[in-house]
């Protein structure tokens, strides 16, 4: 990796993790750039301010995140089973990340755009394209389990969004309680969701 990479890199790594460990505004250039030994002056090369950072973070998260949804809820798994691996993936991702820094961080994208959604456009609106990725996964999933008669589901996307709306609240549960307990409801509680399934697949 060429060195002006390897800073950038570096610089979406940190503010990944010092604002998900932290707050937005809790978290400054000047914290973000003593963290990753880098200087102001190349701060501001590769990023105009620090919510272009943060919008930057929140994409490059979602791409190191992405090889592990696509694992989760690959077409060759049954589809509710893909609902069960994605609820245990992100309890052991909030577990390790607990392990790792003594809290529960919950997800960095709602933490922020919940944080900044009302002050913040650019920060906003690449929360919501996140949040309709993770949307679009679990919508594969509900319909392939439609198409085999697990679930009866009109609108397959309008399910997928209670079931992410209803995850989302867990984290945001297991964060203020500081407890990763609440997630492990996730797959009981999404399948009671989806009506019927439950039964087609151990809790």
């Amino acid at each position: 990796m060429k060195p002006e990479c390897e800073t950038k890199c570096k610089l979406l790594r940190v503010a990944m993790q010092l604002i998900w460990e932290n707050s937005y505004g809790a978290v400054s250039v000047d914290d973000i750039c003593k963290r990753a030994d880098v200087k102001k002056g190349s701060f501001y090369h590769f990023f105009p301010s620090k919510s272009d950072l943060a919008v930057a973070a929140m994409e490059a998260d979602w791409q190191v995140k992405r090889p592990c949804l696509d694992q989760c809820f690959s077409p060759q798994t049954p589809p509710l089973e893909r609902i069960q691996q994605f609820c245990e993936s992100a309890l052991k991702a909030q577990t390790d990340k607990s392990s790792e820094c003594g809290k529960v961080c919950g997800c960095p994208a709602i933490t922020l755009a919940a944080e900044l959604s009302t002050q913040d456009e650019k920060i906003r609106l690449k929360a919501v394209e996140i949040m309709d990725r993770y949307v679009k996964y679990l919508d594969s999933a509900i319909s392939a389990a439609a198409a085999e008669g697990l679930v009866e589901t009109g609108d397959s996307r309008a399910l997928a969004l209670q079931l992410y709306s209803y995850f989302q609240g867990l984290l945001i549960q297991a964060k203020v309680r500081n407890d990763v307990a609440p997630l492990l409801t996730a797959k009981a509680g999404m399948l009671r969701l989806l009506g019927g399934a439950s039964r087609t697949l151990s809790s």
